[in-house]
């Protein structure tokens, strides 16, 4: 077990359990390590509802109503990608805050554009806020993959912050 990425997934919790807030996650190139992270945590259920596993482009669309224009036009690994995955996310679940990732961990797949290690995050509530982020992170697949985690929850934990303080 990670312990790093457990004490991460108790501050999501805490975070979460502060606001009120549920997490819903979208996830394409960590393949639900997000949701396995969160789910390390006993108790968890009480703040996480559910996750999206959605790889292919096709999944993309058919289960969280990403625009195949959005795909088309700016590809499966950009802001607005992650930010339609947040809004499907939230709109096919009951929770109140998502998180979406989407990137190329290699070590195949990359282009001069978009070169391995360039990972798509947004965040969003349920009231209309967005954010998101475009990152390089360096290493071999499980690194990238394992840096994109650990973004996404901080950005979680920031995202509950600021609710906290509005």
């Amino acid at each position: 077990m990670d312990q790093a990425l457990e004490a991460l997934s108790r501050r999501v919790g805490e975070a979460l359990l502060e606001t009120r807030d549920v997490l819903v996650t979208a996830e394409s190139c960590t393949g639900g390590w997000i949701g396995a992270v969160v789910t390390m945590v006993s108790g968890s259920s009480r703040w996480y509802d559910r996750g999206f596993i959605t790889y292919s482009n096709a999944a993309k669309e058919a289960v969280l109503g990403v625009p195949a224009e959005t795909l088309v036009r700016h590809g499966a690994v950009s802001e607005p990608t992650v930010i339609a995955m947040v809004d499907g996310s939230l709109r096919a679940s009951g929770a109140s805050l998502a998180v979406a990732v989407s990137g190329v961990a290699g070590p195949t797949g990359g282009s001069a554009e978009k070169p391995v290690g360039t990972v798509c995050i947004a965040w969003g509530r349920d009231d209309g806020t967005r954010l998101s982020v475009t990152l390089h992170f360096p290493g071999d697949r499980e690194a990238v993959r394992r840096a994109t985690v650990v973004r996404a929850l901080e950005g979680v934990v920031d995202l509950a912050g600021e609710a906290r303080t509005a």
